[in-house]
């Protein structure tokens, strides 16, 4: 990494990447926090992480990363928190003097996001859970319904064998997932007191028109939040939970990177602001 003059730089790198509403975020807060940094949002595919990161200079302070890259991203760091090495996905690099060396510093604030977002509506604490999916943003709810009190979670997947990272995760954690088909979903909803869909809305859609009840009083974390009302949410609100949107989770692992790559507290009002705007449009 070579010196670079001028302000401060961070993004966020994925692909599909036009769609994201990381740099609204970021941007606001490094307005009110008065900082005078860039971030910009680069599209970077599968197997382009290491490039994208031996090009950085010393101006970069940090990157957020969405998918395809949060799990190529582990080997490629000099150092990995114990949170993001437990669920084995980094959503955001931290570049940090460490000893006189600038080194690359893998962190996971989607465990963070999902804690928050659930703890935003109430619930702070529970004994039974559903995930739905079993990618990396899976495997991260599985490791913030842990901290909840679900260490037996029912994981809806479509096929077992592509969950293995998820797997391997729950052994660390000392989870022990209880996987099961989608067609299963109707079933294990009316058991859990909390559940997070990692699926598209399209999938999510299916699963709403299979649902014949839920647990009094369960809550929803739909993760995706385009469109900002899915019809799972709508279908669990039917029902009498509480539905959370992702737009939430996404607010509170953005405002944990500010404050990770900043060292200052994050604006969350002004961020959160921003967002609504951003949203309603």
């Amino acid at each position: 990494m070579g010196a670079a003059p001028g302000p401060r730089r961070a993004g966020v790198l994925g692909h599909p990447i036009a769609h994201s509403l990381s740099p609204v975020l970021h941007r606001a807060a490094y307005r009110e926090l008065g900082l005078d940094w860039e971030y910009d949002a680069y599209d970077v595919e599968s197997g382009g992480l290491a490039s994208f990161l031996s090009g950085m200079d010393d101006a970069w302070a940090g990157l957020s990363l969405t998918m395809p890259l949060k799990v190529e991203a582990v080997p490629l760091m000099d150092f990995v928190e114990s949170m993001a090495k437990l669920v084995g996905a980094v959503n955001t690099v931290l570049v940090q003097d460490i000893g006189g060396s600038r080194q690359l510093v893998g962190a996971n604030t989607d465990v963070w996001g999902v804690q928050a977002a659930f703890r935003e509506a109430g619930v702070s604490t529970a004994s039974s859970g559903l995930i739905i999916g079993g990618g990396a943003t899976a495997t991260s709810a599985m490791a913030a319904l842990g901290a909840l009190g679900v260490t037996a979670p029912f994981v809806a997947v479509r096929s077992r064998g592509r969950a293995g990272g998820l797997l391997r995760a729950a052994t660390k954690m000392g989870v022990t997932p209880r996987f099961i088909g989608l067609d299963e979903i109707p079933a294990a909803m009316p058991l859990a007191d909390v559940v997070v869909s990692t699926v598209p809305a399209s999938a999510g859609a299916e699963i709403a028109s299979s649902l014949s009840g839920i647990r009094e009083g369960a809550a929803l974390l739909d993760v995706v939040y385009e469109p900002l009302i899915t019809p799972l949410s709508i279908r669990f609100a039917g029902f009498g939970g509480i539905a959370i949107g992702g737009e939430r989770m996404l607010l509170h692992q953005a405002a944990e990177q500010v404050r990770l790559m900043t060292g200052k507290s994050a604006p969350i009002n002004a961020m959160d602001a921003v967002l609504r705007e951003m949203l309603n449009r």
